[in-house]
């Protein structure tokens, strides 16, 4: 017995769910998103989208908590938005945006310019004193996630002085140096 497959997600007002040939498509006032599915059904009642499955095989249960979070995801996205803030840790790190294009200057020879898939937000947060912050904002979670990724991957936090990019709020594991 799933424990997430079973709960239905709701849906909020001001978001339609059409379900159509193993295809999903979530409407809202942010945006639109589509996914496709296989080995379970989905259906619509009530306003509540419900996740069955027809037996009880291994694929079967994993497919079920799959699609009905994938399902929870997509229509929280569409109605409030997803979003990751990332920091800056370093001395002479910084970051700025124009539009689409994300300006890192992070300690290498050269700024890393990144595009920005136009679905999502970008902002960059810059106060005296303070880290410098890169916002992602967007209806996709799987798309804000994987830019935030991207971001991350230039330049992770390292153990011994916590100098990196780092997600907002996470912790990062510090190491003793030479003398311990």
């Amino acid at each position: 017995m799933s424990r997430i497959g079973n709960n239905p997600v709701a849906i909020p007002e001001g978001v339609t769910v059409d379900v159509k040939d193993n295809v999903v498509t979530v409407k809202g006032k942010l945006g639109e998103l589509t996914q496709n599915y296989d080995s379970v059904e989905i259906k619509v009642e009530e306003g509540n989208v419900f996740v069955k499955r027809a037996d009880d095989s291994k694929d079967q249960k994993a497919k079920h908590g799959l699609y009905r979070a994938l399902m929870k995801n997509m229509i929280e996205g569409v109605s409030k938005g997803w979003t990751k803030e990332l920091e800056l840790v370093g001395v002479g790190y910084r970051a700025s945006n124009q539009g689409q294009k994300l300006d890192l200057a992070i300690g290498f020879s050269h700024n890393i310019v990144m595009d920005i898939a136009p679905e999502i937000k970008v902002e960059t947060v810059t106060e005296k004193g303070k880290n410098p912050i890169v916002k992602l904002t967007s209806f996709d979670k799987q798309l804000v996630g994987q830019v935030a990724a991207k971001i991350r991957g230039f330049r992770k936090p390292e153990p011994y002085k916590g100098k990196g990019i780092k997600f907002v709020g996470e912790q990062i594991r510090r190491k003793a140096g030479k003398s311990a």
